[in-house]
């Protein structure tokens, strides 16, 4: 799979742009201005984005983008399909890895859209951009419920690490891929 990119905003794949999404458009859906943050990113912001986010989602993006503003890159991104211009899903790292310790990614995407290789190829891009900005290993924390996760990032090699990442009470099963 080929990947390009832009600049830090968009990573294209074959089928798809992965936007950051703005700190200015999240500030806008955390005051539940769906127009304006809809004006200020470039697409709508569907029903199905605004019930896989809440509050806390939010303010980590925005003062995540506000405290290291040249590491936009290292935030969530839309999932964009480059032939309608769909919002289909979002994905993005969980912070720059000088923050988190290490290049993490994480992906959603909707339930009409499932099954059809989008998540796959959003986090090769997503895998693809960390190698370009220097990290050699990437991490991904599923739950251990999550069997379509799991295979996921089973059929792009990454590998059960040794790290542990735990989310509230539960425990999600670490993955890397090393290049």
């Amino acid at each position: 799979m080929v990947v390009t990119m832009r600049d830090d905003a968009i990573i294209e794949t074959p089928r798809l742009h992965l936007v950051v999404l703005a700190a200015s458009a999240l500030e806008a859906l955390r005051s539940h201005d769906h127009v304006t943050a809809a004006q200020l990113q470039g697409f709508r912001f569907t029903d199905e984005f605004l019930a896989t986010v809440n509050d806390v989602f939010l303010s980590r993006q925005i003062e995540g983008q506000q405290r290291n503003p040249t590491s936009r890159g290292w935030y969530a991104r839309g999932i964009v399909r480059r032939d309608d211009g769909a919002l289909i899903g979002h994905c993005g790292f969980h912070g720059t890895p000088d923050d988190v310790g290490r290049a993490e990614i994480g992906y959603t995407v909707f339930e009409p859209y499932r099954r059809m290789g989008y998540a796959s190829e959003a986090a090769q891009g997503l895998v693809s951009w960390a190698r370009s900005q220097g990290s050699s290993t990437v991490f991904a924390s599923v739950s251990p419920e999550n069997h379509a996760s799991r295979a996921l990032v089973g059929r792009l090699g990454f590998q059960l690490s040794p790290t542990q990442s735990t989310r509230g009470a539960d425990e999600d099963l670490v993955f890397e891929l090393r290049q």
